[in-house]
């Protein structure tokens, strides 16, 4: 990873979590549209699968100020 770039890694590591995925987001919008509209149907495949796996009891769900909480004790 170049100087400059680790700098800027580095900073955003720094960031709240809410921030920091705020970046990722905004990094990701960057991309060429063509990559980016192969991800988002990706994405919602992995959504509507993790849905599904709630629905059928497989996996839990997790409170937002409880997900937070353990973000921030990383």
């Amino acid at each position: 990873m170049a100087a400059d770039t680790q700098k800027i890694f580095s900073s955003a590591l720094a960031l709240p979590p809410i921030d920091r995925a705020s970046l990722i987001e905004q990094l990701l919008a960057s991309f060429d549209e063509d990559v980016r509209n192969s991800i988002d149907p990706l994405w919602a495949e992995e959504s509507e699968s993790r849905l599904d796996a709630y629905d059928r009891g497989e996996i839990q769900a997790h409170d937002l100020a409880g997900v937070v909480a353990l973000i921030n004790k990383r």
